[in-house]
């Protein structure tokens, strides 16, 4: 990622004699040089997006974050103000969020950004805003669109039903739904929660996440497990993400000990580096030794992309405990890989895993539910090319093309809603 000027680069060039599209993106998580892995989703839609249409990127960075164990204050001096990456020109604006700010959060942040998207506004234009998560970037997307009188989009990705469970945020969440545009939700159970705090039905609509297809496909298990350095004669499973208690690797450390006492040769590689939603990694690695699974358990730490779909390959079961979760990339990247999945009945994972033929859901907190499905997807055999096309038919240009398509169709419409007024 390059710094470059305000406006500067990286432009799609306009189809002749059609009004130029031009939409702000507002979200908190985003990659950044400091966590260069965070919200990579978000990215990767979003810049498939920009070679369709301009976008620029407002990436928040907050100056102290509270619930971060590993830091307090944000490096930011390794954070520059502005870079080009790729097509996308992104900002990185920085803010400050009280302690035990709650659903205030969402208005302090609107307002700490709606100068630099005036500025922006400004200096090129914005048709359209579009934030990621309900909160606290929806609710800033709304003060912001009410100052500004322009359209707002939120996309839903999953962390907003543990939000609601706080009646405040809940309360904030719905007031900003019901003015969207339009709600963007990656599974239809989101949608469904989005109508549920009011969002006319109507303006509810579900795009999935997609997948990396030059990333993640099939590669060859032997040379992948040596690579790494794990075991040519045992069955793997892994389990991919973040650190943190929601993602479950606790769980699946669980399974493996009852794997063991079965008389299945099974052995666990965990994916992942430490995460924003607290400092889990030290029980997980407790969890392990309880179970006596030292020599069972390989932490590999962060992976790169590339390292990751080496790893979904060569294991026999990919393997999310999760408590919470919208789409999960991490589920998708493992079936383009080939690789079965047991999940828990969390989200859109239903929704992937349509079929016996793809792996299992299991109710979540069912650790018996979920050892016995690890049991069965260990000791069956599966058609990994039916499972990896499944998943590499939805590519993040499949969702770059309907987003663009929406962002289109509410600009018409506002612009529509001017001229009837005027």
């Amino acid at each position: 990622m390059n710094q470059v000027k305000p406006g500067s680069g990286g432009r799609p060039a306009e189809s002749p004699g059609s009004a130029p599209v031009r939409v702000l993106t507002l979200s908190g998580c985003f990659p950044n040089p400091v966590e260069k892995d965070f919200g990579v989703f978000i990215e990767r839609r979003m810049k498939r997006v920009a070679e369709k249409i301009h976008v620029s990127v407002l990436a928040p960075v907050p100056v102290m974050e509270y619930g971060n164990p590993k830091r307090v204050f944000t490096p930011l001096k390794e954070i520059p103000h502005q870079v080009q990456n790729g097509p996308l020109e992104v900002y990185y604006p920085r803010w400050f969020y009280p302690p035990l700010g709650g659903w205030s959060n969402g208005p302090i942040l609107g307002l700490q950004m709606l100068p630099h998207a005036r500025r922006l506004d400004a200096n090129g234009g914005v048709d359209v805003i579009d934030a990621h998560f309900a909160h606290p970037e929806g609710v800033a997307a709304a003060v912001m669109a009410s100052r500004m009188k322009k359209p707002f989009v939120v996309t839903l990705r999953g962390a907003e039903t543990d939000h609601a469970v706080h009646a405040p945020r809940r309360k904030a969440m719905a007031w900003a739904l019901k003015r969207a545009a339009r709600v963007i939700s990656v599974s239809e159970r989101l949608r469904q929660f989005a109508i549920g705090l009011g969002c006319d039905p109507e303006r509810a609509v579900t795009i999935p996440n997609g997948i990396d297809g030059s990333n993640f496909y099939p590669r060859g298990k032997t040379s992948a497990r040596k690579e790494f350095g794990l075991p040519a004669d045992r069955k793997l499973i892994l389990s991919a993400g973040y650190l943190i208690e929601r993602k479950g690797h606790h769980r699946v450390a669980q399974s493996l000990r009852e794997l063991l006492d079965r008389g299945v040769n099974a052995y666990l590689a965990i994916a992942g580096g430490p995460g924003r939603e607290g400092d889990f990694e030290a029980t997980i690695r407790q969890t392990v030794a309880d179970l006596k699974l030292e020599n069972d358990v390989r932490f590999l730490g962060a992976v790169a992309p590339e390292a990751l779909a080496k790893l979904m390959s060569a294991c026999d079961v990919f393997a999310l405990a999760t408590s919470n979760e919208g789409w999960p990339n991490v589920v998708h990247e493992a079936m383009g890989c080939g690789a079965p999945v047991v999940g828990t009945d969390i989200g859109a994972i239903p929704d992937m895993i349509q079929s016996d033929d793809f792996g299992y859901v299991v109710p979540f907190g069912d650790q018996k539910a979920l050892t016995d499905a690890l049991a069965r997807a260990l000791t069956r055999t599966w058609k990994r090319d039916v499972i990896s096309g499944w998943a590499l038919a939805r590519s993040w240009d499949n969702v770059a093309a309907e987003v663009v398509s929406l962002f289109k169709t509410v600009i018409a419409e506002d612009r529509k809603r001017r001229n009837s007024t005027t």
